[in-house]
């Protein structure tokens, strides 16, 4: 019952007249963020976190709160209909969403990125309060074998599921676990595979490679091979779902929010590996005759089950660092930042010492998922009409909004290099259907696996058996087992039976 009571009063708090509008400007604000590839949340809110000087805590946290979730939608829509993720966790989305687009079914993909970023969105926060100390207590427990072993779960169905063939997965893979290796050692502080470079000490910036790869690469694609655009290949029939749509769409949602809840707890790659375990999981549960729209004209299960894996995983992200005071991604640490701001560190001892502001923000994501959802279904159409814009100042713009972003993280005119030498890899990936998105999953995963992994050897004092040791890494394992053999498995046996 007091959380109850605590909810309500939050509610009381995050519904003045000022709060909604802080919601609202930072919903807004979060949409665009995330249409435009290269800026994201943190970015964005690093920017702005020189307002805490003025505004009160508690309108300032919702107005970054709204940034946050806002952007992880906006991030769908150019993923959907230019092929050019704004965020890295929207880049499972661009795989089908981008086939629906060109397929003439923009709208329904839009509608299903809309409709169940606000479900999983809402269902996380339901999960937030009132399992947030649980939760997180739970998540506490798991060490650096049980990290390891999720990653190379993450890993592993990445490299299967994506690309033509497993060999052209794991080869894309392996290109990224070689660029996260690039900087300083983790542990020992010494320089890897720099060349001397000192703009490389630091490593390749993550979103850096993924504008490259996504944003950059499609724009020299559309310019170099595709020639001219057919006008009929992206026109869109209609805006709303259909009973198929909706029939296929509902399970994917709820699949998706299941597998994203756990992940926001945990200091684990983010979202992506998330939005990956579904979408694999969608493309394995899928009908036959369903399967076969996954990487030909689009599967809207392609899209549902991992925008709500994306916005769950969002969501309960906010449990560790309300909790615990540990940020689990770029976002959440600049949030933890702007609470230091204010002199509150949050941990145990926030949900007593700031018990208003806690549950105004709690409160606050229930408002600001119903203002996304009505922010921007109306706006499905309008965003459609990006897909008329003419070919050659579309893509100019992407590769200014581009370069922009990628030269404002750190002005540095090498990263522009870097990004356009990405870019080029990307072009040739394509061109030789090598997926593209298990070079950022590798490059993401990488480091963490490895700290993970020499932390975790070092607790089993060089003994590999540490990870059969434990319950959890030895769970994680034998699926990872089971994901590597039963397909093939299953495989042959059909075969057997066809001869």
């Amino acid at each position: 019952m007091d959380i109850w009571n605590s909810l309500l009063q939050g509610f009381a708090t995050a519904g003045t007249p000022i709060n909604l509008l802080w919601a609202l400007v930072g919903c807004a604000l979060g949409t665009a963020v995330g249409v435009l590839p290269g800026i994201g949340p943190a970015t964005a809110v690093a920017m702005l976190l020189p307002i805490t000087a003025k505004v009160d805590a508690t309108a300032s946290m919702i107005f970054f709160a709204g940034i946050y979730y806002g952007a992880m939608y906006g991030g769908s829509t150019t993923s959907i209909l230019l092929n050019t993720p704004g965020e890295t966790s929207s880049m499972v989305t661009a795989m089908e969403g981008n086939k629906m687009a060109k397929s003439g079914r923009a709208g329904a993909a839009l509608a299903t990125a809309a409709i169940g970023s606000f479900f999983a969105g809402t269902i996380a926060t339901v999960f937030v309060t009132l399992f947030a100390p649980l939760v997180a207590e739970y998540a506490v427990k798991l060490g650096p074998p049980e990290y390891f072993c999720l990653m190379l779960l993450a890993l592993t169905t990445v490299s299967a599921v994506l690309g033509q063939s497993t060999l052209r997965g794991l080869t894309a893979l392996f290109v990224g676990l070689a660029a996260g290796l690039i900087g300083m050692d983790q542990i020992t502080g010494q320089a890897r595979y720099t060349g001397g470079t000192p703009e490389l000490m630091d490593g390749i910036e993550i979103v850096l490679v993924a504008v490259g790869l996504f944003a950059v690469a499609e724009a020299l694609h559309a310019v170099l091979f595709e020639g001219k655009v057919v006008e009929t290949e992206n026109k869109m029939s209609r805006i709303t779902m259909t009973k198929s749509d909706w029939r296929r769409s509902i399970p994917a949602w709820l699949r998706g929010t299941a597998i994203g809840a756990p992940f926001g707890c945990i200091p684990a790659g983010g979202t992506e590996i998330p939005t990956f375990l579904s979408y694999a999981a969608e493309k394995k549960l899928a009908s036959p005759e369903h399967r076969a729209e996954f990487g030909g004209k689009g599967a809207i299960e392609g899209v549902a089950g991992p925008e709500a894996a994306n916005n769950a995983t969002v969501t309960t992200a906010l449990i560790p660092l309300l909790t615990l005071g540990i940020p689990v991604s770029n976002t959440t640490a600049v949030l933890l930042g702007a609470f230091q701001n204010y002199g509150i560190q949050p941990g145990p001892q926030l949900f007593s010492s700031s018990a208003a502001l806690v549950w105004a923000l709690i409160a606050s994501l229930y408002i600001g998922n119903v203002m996304l959802l009505v922010l921007n279904l109306p706006l499905v159409g309008l965003w459609v009409k990006l897909l008329k814009v003419p070919k050659p100042q579309l893509y100019a713009g992407i590769l200014i909004f581009a370069t922009v972003g990628a030269y404002g993280m750190r002005q540095s005119a090498f990263d522009l290099f870097l990004l356009y030498a990405i870019g080029v890899l990307g072009l040739v990936m394509r061109r030789f259907s090598f997926p593209t998105a298990p070079v950022v999953v590798g490059m993401i995963l990488g480091p963490l696996a490895e700290a993970q992994l020499r932390n975790a050897m070092s607790i089993g004092e060089g003994s590999a058996m540490v990870f059969l040791q434990r319950p959890m890494s030895l769970t994680i394992l034998l699926v990872v087992l089971a994901v590597l053999v039963v397909p093939r498995v299953l495989k042959r046996r059909q075969v057997t039976q066809l001869t």
